[in-house]
């Protein structure tokens, strides 16, 4: 079977760096950064704010889903662990669920 050539998808970048104070909370990224919309389920959604919540009464630091869902992505990255043989989500899912030493379902 041949492999299929997948081209990368440009991704706008924006360096977001105001001389002048706009509206909204000020910018505190310190790197260039990309919006992306992704589709996750209404339980995922659930579990990150009650993640959320949790973090919030057992430390007092507000962290929201975006930083959330960015520190796992970045653990994932510096874990060096190599997902390139994972054949769909779910068994993605269940690599990392084993790594991480869970039992996956």
């Amino acid at each position: 079977m041949a492999k299929t050539r997948v081209r990368p998808v440009p991704v706008r970048s924006s360096t977001r760096t105001h001389t002048k104070a706009g509206p909204g909370r000020p910018p505190v990224h310190s790197e260039t950064w990309s919006k992306v919309s992704v589709v996750l389920f209404d339980r995922q959604i659930h579990h990150l704010d009650r993640l959320a919540i949790d973090i919030r009464g057992k430390t007092g630091k507000v962290l929201n889903r975006a930083e959330i869902i960015r520190a796992l992505i970045d653990g994932l990255i510096d874990s060096g662990m190599d997902i390139t043989a994972a054949a769909s989500e779910a068994d993605l899912r269940g690599r990392v669920a084993r790594r991480l030493g869970t039992p996956y379902r």
